[in-house]
């Protein structure tokens, strides 16, 4: 059921830009941004992770460079049963963390600087248990992609904002008037259908992540700490790139305060709370040491 919901609503995504398209230039403009979509959704499922990775500066770690970051995600990738990620780190004060790939057998993970000194090793445990769990649910395909066609249509809406739209559409057109409402309405379109599918999944990865790490708690307090920690540093890639934000383990764009109504994470207060519910059910409560 969800992987129908995902497909969708990655269909509506489509729809979307071809809709952009149509508006550009009648029913050739539809034809050519459809080719043109099909193309990035193929380009984006060989290249969007090393793009993203690209885009945030991330650097390769290994034991040698970051051993004890490097080998809590070693072992959590054995805990899970699943081949080791690449492993990353992204130079940035804000505390938080992504996972990329278009599967299991080629995805990466990326923590922050700052999460990494902020977090004790059970913290840091949990969320990168919360990224495999994306990895193993083949979550980082998708919400790549979803961030490269969104990414798309805001760039393609300002276009049309910019050159009014097709003023001789064979719709008879809405001319300036048609391209003001699509170039608002699509990237919050976009925006929604990011959202609906970030939320859920981000429910899925936090029971997951609390599973391979062992201890929803772990999770729980990561998530707490990031989340008061974000709204302090403003994450300048994120800012210039929102359409990767659902990536992340926490809002990147907190830091700027910017309005919760197209967030594409759930509250973290509801996150926290459903971990917590988990760590009573399976008698997980009492923190113990990693390892």
């Amino acid at each position: 059921m969800n992987t129908l919901k995902t497909f969708m609503l990655l269909a509506a995504m489509t729809a979307l830009f071809m809709g952009l398209g149509y508006l550009l230039g009648g029913a050739g403009g539809a034809a050519i941004a459809f080719v043109v979509a099909a193309g990035m959704n193929f380009f984006a499922y060989w290249n969007a992770d090393k793009m993203v990775l690209r885009m945030y500066g991330a650097r390769r770690v290994d034991e040698t460079t970051a051993p004890n970051y490097v080998r809590i995600v070693k072992e959590l990738a054995r805990r899970a049963n699943m081949p080791e990620p690449a492993i990353y780190i992204v130079d940035n004060p804000q505390p938080n963390a992504f996972a990329t790939g278009r599967n299991p057998e080629n995805a990466a993970v990326a923590a922050t600087t700052g999460l990494i000194r902020m977090l004790s090793p059970e913290e840091l445990a949990g969320v990168m248990a919360h990224e495999l769990a994306h990895i193993k649910n083949r979550d980082t395909l998708t919400m790549t992609v979803t961030a490269t066609i969104a990414g798309a249509i805001s760039m393609l809406a300002n276009f049309a904002l910019f050159f009014g739209g097709n003023r001789n559409s064979e719709s008879g057109g809405g001319g300036l008037i048609g391209a003001l409402a699509l170039a608002i309405l699509a990237p919050m379109a976009a925006a929604l259908v990011q959202m609906a599918i970030s939320r859920t999944r981000e429910y899925s990865a936090d029971a997951g992540g609390a599973e391979i790490c062992g201890n929803p708690i772990w999770l729980a307090s990561a998530l707490e700490r990031i989340e008061a920690a974000a709204r302090r540093a403003p994450n300048e890639a994120a800012e210039a790139n929102p359409a990767t934000a659902h990536m992340f383990i926490i809002n990147p764009l907190n830091g700027r305060g910017r309005d919760n109504l197209f967030s594409t994470h759930p509250a973290t207060a509801n996150r926290v709370a459903a971990l917590r519910r988990m760590a009573e059910a399976v008698g997980s409560a009492v923190r113990r040491p990693w390892g």
